[in-house]
């Protein structure tokens, strides 16, 4: 990579009471990348986007986005600075209508082209447009997360983490939701945490694996999908064999 680093982060070490969550890890993410944050369950996967976005405080560490500090900030503060994070459980307004959560996605911009991304988003993905009036926890599990991707959209951010979006969904939505990744990459870097490894893998351009807190395999994408003895010893069995991990 020849651009600076988007996101950068190193040393970053975080604790739950006595335990120590994450070990030094070190991370990039570049301008238009989508890197991928694989691992087994209680890897350290959603404390490391939490601490990205604040809602944790690291015990050392530093976190830089766009050459700004965020490492001590407020998580209404990072998300001003342009990161947007969409959890595990998408968070979605279950009351509002879906047109009323992409709005909420756009509550701190002042430009006039609201109308305008809504439109562009309803017309890639017509099952936005087709559910605009209904209350957004009356979609599908799989129309829930498309709704949270888009409402993280709307802030127009640098960068959009997502936590296991694929979780639950079956196969054809799931397909869905990768495909709007892959639009909203257009405008954002994405920093993607996820179980299913080999549909990851395919869609980003680097990876990281973390086991038990540590950054223990990083690169390329391609290649660590194709070395099946990194995947299946620290994926998992399932993983080597087109499973998710």
């Amino acid at each position: 990579m020849t651009s600076a680093p988007l996101l950068r982060i190193e040393g970053l070490q975080v604790n739950y009471g006595p335990v120590r969550a994450l070990h030094d890890v070190a991370l990039a993410v570049h301008p238009g990348e989508v890197v991928a944050v694989l691992g087994a369950n209680g890897a350290g996967k959603t404390t490391l986007l939490r601490t990205i976005s604040g809602l944790l405080r690291p015990v050392a560490g530093a976190i830089w986005l766009a050459g700004r500090d965020l490492t001590r900030l407020p998580p209404h503060t990072i998300a001003a600075a342009g990161l947007a994070h969409v959890p595990e459980g998408r968070g979605i307004l279950g009351r509002m209508t879906v047109l009323e959560n992409l709005r909420m996605g756009a509550y701190t911009r002042r430009d006039g082209e609201i109308d305008r991304d809504i439109a562009e988003l309803c017309e890639r993905f017509p099952i936005l447009h087709e559910r605009r009036h209904q209350p957004a926890g009356l979609l599908s599990g799989g129309q829930q997360q498309m709704l949270a991707i888009a409402r993280a959209w709307m802030a127009r951010p640098q960068l959009i983490m997502l936590d296991e979006p694929s979780l639950g969904l079956a196969p054809r939505m799931v397909a869905e939701v990768f495909r709007m990744i892959v639009a909203i990459r257009e405008r954002a870097a994405v920093l993607l945490v996820e179980q299913n490894t080999r549909a990851a893998l395919r869609l980003a351009d680097r990876g990281y694996v973390l086991e038990l807190g540590r950054v223990v395999l990083h690169g390329p994408a391609r290649d660590l999908l194709t070395d099946e003895g990194l995947v299946r010893a620290y994926l998992g069995r399932r993983a080597a064999q087109g499973g998710a991990a």
